[in-house]
């Protein structure tokens, strides 16, 4: 202990010296003119003070957290740890390229998630490098483009998506240098057959891909969805799926069973990783074996002597899409919590749509749910009524629950239902919560009845009560000020 304690010493002292070679060579211009003025408190004050600040944060272990299509699951401690493993933390990421034989055990965790994901999505290839959903969506759409180029068809930029997708597929298609359009949702709220046949009769030289949630962002397992690949196949498009909602269908059904050729997953939204915060998140991408050469290099392969390495020869890839190999550790969680999921991964669906169903079924008896039937994993509810006969709308409930120690759920998407309440309980949820849930939500509406106004001014108890939104947009301030 004494040597230790002695190098500790000796390291402080290293830190504090300022006055160092290095920091000679900073020009005056750069150099502060005064010494902060730093303040010195108490151990015991800083960590109050980082704990009440941490406190003003909602977050899934403090309550339910039903937001819709983004399945906001508890994430298990275990899978933490393992992230934060000195062996996985401090792997300086030359070594994977420089000597992989060292870092086996870091690749084979690249190697057996992929395995995984591959049994479940029914795809023949994927990549770990995509940082989120939505990059995951870019690199998909990258590699669809440049497979049209490569087969002489550079006209193919017309990328599909239904008037029910989520926001960030028509971005990402404009930014991959595609154009958009919309195809309507029939009476089921599944793709209409009809206007999908017509686009792409009349666009057939120009269709790219179709980009398709499914079950879609109401929580609906389209019927036709075999048929709807069927149809994009003949008319030489591709097949791009939207993994937001594979937590309704895993071990069920799979993509590449239905016909899709492209799938990007969210490892947050349904492998139990963190989600939010801007980052780090991770959206692998996932190919058939045709475009397994236009993913992005480098891939991992096995050799026949069972050594893992980097292979960098793909004929058509679309080159890196982030720097070094993705965000490793919530890779490690992924696979932590598929290890330790096992063969309940099937369950892990079952249970999000059973929770789900029963929350509709009690949800129905005082809000309206537009699309009431087969619905999965999510439902959306209405507060049209609500707002039509005393004014309260779907924000006013939202901001309701937050006061009542529940987070609240989408709101106002998808647009093709009128003051929506997008609500995803997830399979992590037990029956006491849901029944919270039901007893918050529905005590919201019926004092919406008696006193709107007090529900027209939540929330009252949260660290931030309700901006004005009005004077935030027209009064944009974006400086950044020190």
């Amino acid at each position: 202990m004494g040597v230790e304690y002695e190098n500790f010493i000796e390291m402080k002292d290293i830190a504090l010296d300022f006055e160092t070679e290095e920091s000679g060579n900073i020009s005056e211009e750069l150099r502060a003119e005064r010494e902060w003025e730093l303040p010195y408190v108490p151990e015991n004050e800083v960590m109050r003070y980082f704990i009440n600040l941490s406190r003003k944060n909602f977050s899934v272990e403090i309550g339910m957290y039903p937001l819709g299509s983004c399945t906001m699951k508890y994430n298990p401690r275990l899978s933490e740890r393992l992230a934060f493993d000195s062996r996985i933390q401090y792997i300086h990421p030359l070594l994977l390229e420089l000597v992989a034989d060292r870092v086996q055990g870091i690749l084979r965790i690249f190697y057996e998630l992929e395995e995984r994901l591959k049994l479940i999505t029914g795809m023949d290839a994927f990549t770990f490098q995509p940082a989120a959903g939505a990059h995951g969506e870019l690199t998909g759409v990258f590699i669809i483009r440049k497979y049209h180029i490569i087969n002489g068809q550079n006209e193919r930029k017309l990328i599909l998506v239904p008037d029910s997708a989520h926001g960030t597929n028509p971005a990402t298609a404009a930014m991959a240098g595609c154009y958009v359009k919309e195809v309507k949702s029939d009476q089921d709220g599944c793709v209409d057959l009809k206007e999908l046949e017509k686009i792409l009769t009349d666009k057939s030289n120009e269709i790219a891909a179709f980009m398709l949630t499914n079950p879609n962002t109401l929580g609906i397992y389209d019927k036709n969805i075999e048929k709807i690949c069927a149809m994009v196949h003949e008319a030489g498009g591709l097949m791009y799926y939207d993994g937001a909602n594979l937590n309704a269908i895993m071990g069920r059904s799979r993509p590449g069973d239905m016909g899709f050729d492209v799938v990007h997953l969210n490892l947050h939204k349904t492998f139990g990783t963190p989600h939010g915060g801007g980052g780090p998140g991770s959206g692998p991408v996932g190919v058939k074996e045709f475009l397994r050469e236009f993913l992005p290099v480098p891939v991992i392969v096995e050799r026949t002597n069972g050594v893992l390495e980097f292979d960098w020869n793909l004929k058509y890839s679309v080159g890196k899409m982030i720097g070094w190999w993705g965000n490793f550790a919530v890779v490690v969680k992924a696979l932590a919590w598929l290890l330790a999921t096992g063969k309940e991964v099937k369950k892990v669906s079952e249970d999000a749509v059973l929770n789900a169903n029963w929350l509709k079924k009690k949800v129905m008896e005082f809000l309206d749910v537009p699309y009431p039937h087969n619905t999965m994993h999510e439902f959306v509810a209405s507060a049209k009524e609500l707002k039509k006969d005393y004014g309260v709308t779907a924000l006013d409930l939202a901001k309701g629950l937050l006061d009542n120690g529940i987070h609240a759920p989408t709101i106002y998407f998808p647009l093709i239902v009128s003051e929506a309440l997008m609500i995803e309980p997830t399979e992590t949820e037990t029956l006491a919560r849901l029944e919270e849930f039901v007893e918050v939500l529905k005590n919201l509406v019926e004092e919406a009845k008696r006193d709107p106004e007090k529900v027209k001014g939540y929330p009252y108890n949260t660290p931030v009560s309700r901006p004005d939104e009005v004077r935030a947009v027209k009064e944009l301030d974006v400086k950044w000020e020190v």
